[in-house]
């Protein structure tokens, strides 16, 4: 009971008991993540381009190197941190998660960084960074090439040191934090450029995975669309949608330049929309069809069989044979967006259903710069 009293009596440090509740709070949240993880890491695929990066990320979680992800946009590069997380000796701390190219600058160091109370205007009380929330777990960094000079400078110090000064503060905090990192900027370029740094790259790069786009890993969309159709139906109150192998051969034909988001979200404008339960090759297209700027690849038909009752979709060969039309297809759906938009690349990027960024990326790609 004294001891009780003494708990009871024991003068506290407001900001350190709140700085406790954000932890065991990440931590809840990352438990419950977890229960919700297959036991293949959270992956959907069988094709042997993601075998190969589902064994590099295995072999990376079980160490504590940093990982940088690359690849496009909408391939996963988040889905595949977490993985690294879930498989590491540092599951069971916190997995937290920061957008860089959200944030101006400002925002960026002290989301980073935390701050000390009265570090500026409307500093009321002092907050912990993100890389301290992290502090015995995991910190994601995504799109880390688009931070700044200023902001590398001081991420440096914190992956090489593990310690850090919060915004208007003096006291060094020591972290311990395994740090995961993902962009789709060309860094080696930006370096030469001066644009990145290169210690911070040479950092950052210490186990790369690569990412495939997902019209590189064609066999990967049937089960992604029957993942999708079920989750989305039965988000949405719908009933089981069936699949049926022309609708299968016509999204197998679609060059997905927003990769695997693009793909589920697709499907699920398609659940919500759709006045059957059963998706064929014309439900496909007229959904397609619906989206403006967007052209809809050709595909070989196949007789009307449920995708579930058909483990091999014999379209492999009339898809790589259509390779070269259908990116003259994409080359031109992005031609027409943007004279639509009237040359402004965010409304084409909207347009076409896309990130700015991989807009300009197929622009590049396809010489319409």
């Amino acid at each position: 009971m004294a001891g009780a009293v003494d708990f009871v009596l024991k003068p506290f440090d407001r900001e350190e008991i709140l700085f406790t509740v954000r932890k065991a709070l990440l931590r809840a949240q990352g438990e419950e993540a977890r229960q919700q993880v297959r036991p293949t890491g959270g992956f959907i695929g069988r094709s042997r381009a993601m075998a190969d990066v589902q064994a590099v990320l295995a072999k990376a979680a079980a160490g504590t190197a940093t990982v940088l992800l690359r690849g496009e946009s909408g391939t996963g590069k988040e889905l595949a941190a977490k993985a690294v997380h879930d498989a590491s000796p540092r599951r069971d701390g916190p997995f937290v998660k920061l957008h860089c190219a959200a944030l101006p600058d400002t925002l960026l160091e002290s989301e980073l960084f935390g701050y000390e109370k009265g570090a500026f205007t409307g500093a009321a009380t002092r907050k912990p960074g993100r890389v301290e929330l992290a502090h015995g777990g995991t910190l994601f960094l995504d799109e880390v090439g688009d931070i700044s000079p200023a902001v590398q400078v001081k991420l440096l110090r914190v992956i090489q040191e593990r310690e850090l000064e919060r915004l208007g503060g003096t006291q060094t905090v020591k972290v311990d934090v395994r740090f995961v990192a993902a962009t789709h900027q060309p860094l080696e370029e930006r370096v030469k450029e001066g644009r990145f740094r290169e210690d911070l790259f040479y950092r950052l790069n210490v186990v790369p995975v690569w990412i495939p786009a997902l019209r590189e890993r064609p066999d990967d969309i049937e089960p992604l669309a029957l993942h999708f159709l079920e989750v989305h139906a039965k988000t949405n109150g719908r009933p089981p949608f069936t699949l049926m192998t022309d609708g299968l051969a016509a999204l197998r034909a679609q060059p997905w330049p927003g990769n695997v988001r693009q793909l589920q979200n697709f499907l699920e404008r398609l659940v919500v929309l759709s006045d059957t339960q059963v998706i064929g090759g014309r439900e496909v297209l007229q959904e397609l069809a619906r989206q403006p700027g967007l052209a809809p690849a050709p595909f070989a038909a196949t007789p009307s069989v449920s995708a579930l009752e058909a483990p091999t979709v014999p379209v492999t060969d009339s898809a790589r044979t259509l390779e070269s039309q259908r990116k003259e297809m994409e080359r031109q759906a992005m031609a027409d967006a943007l004279k639509r938009a009237g040359d402004n690349r965010t409304l084409a990027a909207r347009l076409l259903g896309i990130s700015r960024r991989t807009l300009y990326n197929k622009l590049e790609e396809y010489g319409l710069l």
